[in-house]
């Protein structure tokens, strides 16, 4: 899936480029209106010493985000953006729900254990670039804040006997935020993403509360 994602970037960010080069006219009153994807790996921050992860924990995101400069040569602005995200989670949190109660727990023996989130989110960043009406790969630095909300959750645990789901239990924190920075030149980019708000409200583990919150690292493509 990620894979058709990168061929089908590849494809958009060069029939773009070469579009614009094809227009003689050039606009000093150019934006930056751009389409954002995103592919990320998901670190669990502020976990208990028992709590870890193993397999590749994935995300993807697919947004717009539209261009606001606040100078003459347009090359500081803001950004204000909407877009979808998905996340996955793989690691030994075993989470079971039955009759609106919610245990964790460690997970031992499995084959399965991993949970998954789909949310829209709210991108809101300062942007600074050296482009030019006429320059279409440039250097970039865009930084700011993210609020997600996070409309479906699912945790599955699976082992030799049994299959267990727990969806959208009640624990599970729908609205989140965190701060990003994206740096790159043209269309690639670094990106790293850290949540300031835990994945849970109120779920314990072994007595204690779980304060999860999440790191993401990973590319942010902008086409143009």
């Amino acid at each position: 899936m990620i894979k058709n994602f990168l061929i089908l970037l590849f494809f958009i960010s060069f029939f773009s480029v070469n579009a614009q080069v094809k227009n003689d006219s050039i606009d000093t009153k150019y934006l930056e209106d751009q389409i954002y994807l995103s592919l990320v790996y998901n670190i669990l921050n502020e976990k208990p010493s028992s709590i870890s992860q193993n397999g590749f924990s994935g995300g993807i995101a697919l947004g717009f985000i539209k261009d606001l400069p606040i100078n003459e040569t347009r090359n500081i602005g803001f950004g204000v953006g909407l877009g979808y995200s998905y996340a996955v989670y793989i690691q030994n949190l075993k989470i079971t729900s039955d009759n609106n109660l919610t245990i964790a727990s460690v997970a031992t023996d499995y084959n399965v254990n991993r949970f998954r989130t789909h949310a829209i989110e709210l991108p809101i960043e300062f942007r600074w670039r050296n482009s030019t009406p006429t320059k279409y790969k440039f250097w970039r630095i865009y930084g700011g804040v993210k609020v997600l909300y996070a409309f479906a959750f699912n945790a599955t645990y699976k082992d030799t006997e049994t299959v267990i789901n727990a969806k959208n239990i009640s624990e599970f924190n729908q609205l989140q935020s965190g701060l990003f920075i994206s740096a790159g030149y043209s269309t690639w980019n670094l990106y790293i993403y850290y949540g300031l708000t835990p994945i849970f409200k109120g779920l314990d583990l072994d007595g204690k509360n779980l304060d999860l919150k999440e790191i993401n690292v990973g590319l942010k493509f902008y086409i143009m």
